[in-house]
């Protein structure tokens, strides 16, 4: 049993790090319920051409026997996160973290009163901080996400998580997992696949909770990442740099040098995703794109090609002319999410 702390602010976080631990295991229970019970691997997707198109594959390169067989070492699947495996509408998870970071780092650093993209941020304007491109919106959070040792940063997110609901669909956001993705990465481990997550997001902000929410470990996850170096008295400190951005054409380069194998299976949902996709199919023998449309505001949201968070719209029209699978939320998946704990 876990002491308990007579500091106020511990007996706090040994609270929310027990509601968040209680909560991702529930989540990952009821992914991996159908998988273990021997019925339908896919319980929370309708019986049309993209489920039909994954148990196909999946058949296939698992039977042994079969012409496109793979052996259990070269089955890795990789799915981004953000729009894939969760909502990230109206904003990034991680970037409504990462702006309370900075509201919260602002009584330290004065200058910021004369930053407009800070001055948009405080008057809770996402547009406004958005007016001068991502990159100075990106800078600003990676200043206000810096000067902090790993673990602290760590024992944040988490806290975070535990307390924070989405500003839309008001549940807590580790509740806007994708109930049919959880399936589908239980049922691809259960068929002695490797499951990875290569997401634009910080490894640092997912890997806290990814083994928990997903069943995918910390190692597991191939991300951004901002600089972190060793202050010499045993602590990682983070920097205000960011050194790596796992975006785009960053994917591929980031599955080549976290995972080192070529997947056979990339899921994604945005034109962020196109590189990680066209790298998985180049490789040789059996291989499967997939991308999440967006398509039912009634459930979750509806956006594709104009939308500043998730843009699908050049790896739209890749997949149509590629015949990739591309997943329609609204008539693939029987339900979005997992039902909300009491």
């Amino acid at each position: 049993m876990t002491p308990k702390s007579s500091n106020p602010f511990a007996r706090g976080w040994q609270h929310a790090t027990a509601v968040f631990t209680s909560a991702c295991v529930a989540l990952l229970l009821a992914g991996c319920a159908s998988v273990a019970g021997g019925g339908d691997p896919l319980p929370s997707w309708n019986d049309g051409p993209a489920k039909k198109a994954i148990v196909a594959f999946v058949d296939d390169v698992t039977r042994d026997g079969s012409p496109g067989f793979v052996p259990p070492a070269q089955r890795i699947a990789t799915f981004d996160n953000d729009g894939t495996l969760w909502a990230e509408q109206p904003i990034y998870t991680q970037f409504a973290f990462m702006i309370d970071q900075v509201n919260a780092a602002a009584p330290k650093h004065p200058e910021w009163a004369n930053n407009p993209v800070y001055k948009a941020l405080a008057a809770n304007d996402l547009r406004g901080a958005l007016a001068g491109g991502e990159k100075p919106l990106l800078e600003l959070l990676v200043q206000g996400n810096s000067g902090m040792t790993v673990d602290e940063y760590d024992k944040a997110v988490r806290q975070w998580l535990a307390t924070a609901r989405h500003p839309v669909l008001k549940r807590p956001y580790i509740e806007t997992v994708y109930q049919p993705q959880l399936e589908l990465l239980a049922y691809l481990r259960a068929k002695g696949f490797k499951t990875f997550i290569v997401s634009g997001g910080t490894m640092e902000v997912m890997r806290p909770w990814s083994q928990a929410v997903y069943g995918i470990p910390p190692e597991q996850v191939v991300g951004s990442s901002q600089g972190v170096k060793f202050d010499g008295n045993g602590a990682l400190m983070r920097e205000p740099s960011l050194a790596f951005l796992n975006d785009g054409p960053g994917k591929p380069v980031g599955i080549y040098m976290h995972i080192g194998q070529r997947p056979i299976l990339a899921f994604g949902n945005s034109d962020g995703d196109l590189q990680m996709l066209q790298y998985t199919v180049a490789g040789p023998g059996r291989s499967l794109a997939l991308l999440v449309h967006h398509d039912d505001a009634a459930r979750e949201f509806a956006y594709d090609r104009t939308s500043p968070f998730g843009k699908l719209d050049k790896a739209w029209d890749e997949a149509v002319r590629r015949n990739w699978v591309v997943v329609s939320m609204k008539n693939d998946w029987k339900r979005v999410f997992a039902d909300p704990k009491p």
